[in-house]
């Protein structure tokens, strides 16, 4: 077992979460991928996009629905400072995930997190476990309790039902 996903399951066996990690037989790098893997719609794929803060270099984590873009103005209203996308060192070195398998809990170093409320549309929503083809099936709101996360729209505006 790696470590980043020995770390997810540590994190969520801590907070009590009555969740399991599955393996699945294709990649989930993808919101699309993962989706198809997991047998649901696309929007219920919590994706976790890393944002740098342009002055404070803070990693933020944004829960985005599968389907949908961060909307960098919201963003940066949330956050308070500038963003721009982080590079795959800078999350690797920070999180311990690679990018295609940043999972929403069991970082080395905790980012600022923000789930958007399309998420909590859904019974359950599915996230990375830390690899690239393991991800964890969970109620949205546990999600946001347990990644300490801000419920928050952030989506691209054209992109709310």
């Amino acid at each position: 077992m790696s470590k980043s996903l020995k770390r997810v399951r540590a994190a969520l066996e801590a907070a009590g979460a009555p969740v399991e990690i599955l393996e699945m037989a294709g990649e989930t790098r993808t919101a699309a991928q993962a989706a198809e893997q997991a047998g649901c719609q696309i929007d219920q794929i919590a994706k976790s996009i890393i944002f740098a803060g342009a002055q404070s270099h803070r990693l933020y984590l944004f829960l985005t629905p599968g389907g949908r873009q961060v909307d960098p103005a919201r963003a940066a209203d949330l956050a308070g400072e500038a963003l721009e996308r982080a590079d795959a060192n800078q999350v690797r070195e920070l999180t311990g995930f690679a990018i295609g398998g940043v999972a929403p809990v069991g970082h080395l170093t905790a980012p600022r997190a923000f789930l958007d409320s399309l998420l909590l549309t859904y019974p359950v929503v599915w996230a990375a476990a830390g690899t690239p083809r393991h991800v964890f099936a969970i109620d949205p709101a546990l999600l946001t309790q347990i990644s300490g996360a801000q419920a928050a729209d952030f989506i691209t505006a054209s992109e709310k039902m």
